[in-house]
């Protein structure tokens, strides 16, 4: 068994460092007069990223089935990456012998690593939790290895991302009961040592994640205890694992009144466009999810509708592109017939879809940031789920979450 211990003295709670002001700056320039929506500028040091923001998920050090140029193309400003996956493999000696992801994956602009938390629940079979850390054996050859918080900040460091998520105690959320509450607590503790390990803190920032499952009072306490914290961010763990669309708005509309207005606020694992636009409503600045690729190795395509399957045979003789208003360059040049030939049996059929998905996402983002600091924000809502729900009736979830926020649907 492989086995990672940190020989980090013991100190304070909070006690990582002075904090800096070049590892990260977050400023709003503009707030919606009537929901929780916000525009701001936060600046990290590889590049500057506007938000509300969508961060494509490169999991390994790569988008599945695309480049980092073409990512830089479409202006995106910052990718996600796993520091579970990449600390297996290439692992983290070869990155920092490489000068960090960063150079060795040729991306030039801010990136983020999650903590290797969520695979807890994503490898549950492969896992055994104690308070020490995770015991994981691995997929790749069944060899055992602990992650300890410490070591899962000794790989993010060695990673070199400008946001750092803290190793987090991450249960299903449709788990109930004392685990629930074990969770919250060992996620605090484990903050701690997180912070205590850190070893980069004038270049990278840790962001905790607040835990506490669908109880409001578990997510309450959670978030008391995390901003007493010096820290430059935090995350809302923990949903969109299955749980019911109601109880997962009242969550995060719950944290995000609790959540300090001056720092960044990130919803983990969000990527549906309706979910988008009704987090950003209710407070959200930074979202991410693996949906957009994975969709289209599905031979699918994002639009404004929600998405179409491109291996459909209706689509044989559509010479019109994915989306008619779309700038994309997969959607400048093919039309769906010819995806259509293609999807799910070529893999350039990957790389053109991805574009797109990517591109919508983005797209997207950059619209409600518009719509914010131009204070059409609430006409934008109602005008985007006219077009997504055209010929269906609105969600009721969608109508309460955005009622509580004075965005009223009809």
């Amino acid at each position: 068994m492989r086995y990672f211990q940190s020989s980090i003295s013991k100190m304070p709670p909070g006690a990582g460092g002075s904090l800096g002001t070049s590892a990260l700056t977050f400023k709003v320039l503009a707030e919606c007069s009537e929901s929780k929506a916000r525009a701001g500028l936060m600046i990290l040091p590889h590049s500057p990223v506007e938000t509300p923001v969508f961060m494509p998920v490169g999991t390994k050090g790569t988008l599945k089935g695309l480049l980092p140029d073409q990512l830089e193309a479409m202006d995106c400003q910052i990718i996600l990456g796993n520091t579970y996956h990449l600390g297996n493999k290439p692992g983290s000696e070869l990155l920092k012998t490489a000068g960090g992801l960063h150079k060795f994956m040729g991306w030039n602009r801010a990136l983020l690593t999650d903590s290797g938390g969520f695979q807890m629940v994503s490898l549950l079979s492969l896992a055994e939790i104690t308070e020490e850390g995770v015991l994981f054996q691995s997929p790749y050859d069944a060899s055992k290895c602990l992650l300890t918080p410490e070591h899962s900040i000794e790989i993010q460091n060695a990673i070199g991302a400008d946001i750092m998520m803290q190793l987090d105690d991450v249960v299903s959320t449709l788990t109930t009961g004392p685990r629930v509450e074990e969770a919250m607590e060992r996620t605090i503790r484990w903050l701690d040592r997180c912070i205590q390990a850190h070893k980069r803190d004038d270049e990278q920032s840790i962001f905790p994640i607040v835990q506490g499952g669908l109880d409001k009072d578990l997510r309450k306490k959670c978030v008391s205890e995390l901003v007493k914290r010096n820290v430059r961010g935090f995350a809302v763990g923990g949903l969109s694992g299955g749980e019911a669309k109601d109880d997962f708005w009242r969550v995060v509309n719950l944290c995000t009144d609790l959540l300090p207005r001056d720092k960044p606020r990130y919803c983990m694992g969000v990527g549906f466009a309706a979910d988008l636009v009704v987090c950003v409503a209710l407070g959200v600045d930074m979202f991410d999810c693996v949906f957009p690729t994975r969709t289209a190795r599905f031979g699918c395509g994002l639009v404004d509708t929600g998405q179409i399957n491109l291996k459909q045979k209706k689509y044989q003789q559509d010479y019109s592109p994915i989306q008619d208003d779309c700038e994309c360059s997969t959607c400048k040049t093919y039309t769906r017939a010819y995806i259509h030939s293609i999807a799910t049996i070529e893999t350039v059929a990957c790389n053109l879809l991805s574009v797109h998905n990517v591109y919508y996402q983005l797209k997207l983002m950059k619209n409600i940031r518009d719509s914010i600091k131009e204070q059409q924000f609430p006409n934008f809502v109602k005008n985007f789920m006219k077009k997504m729900f055209e010929g269906r009736e609105i969600p009721i979830w969608i109508k309460d979450a955005l009622g509580s926020v004075n965005i009223n649907i009809v």
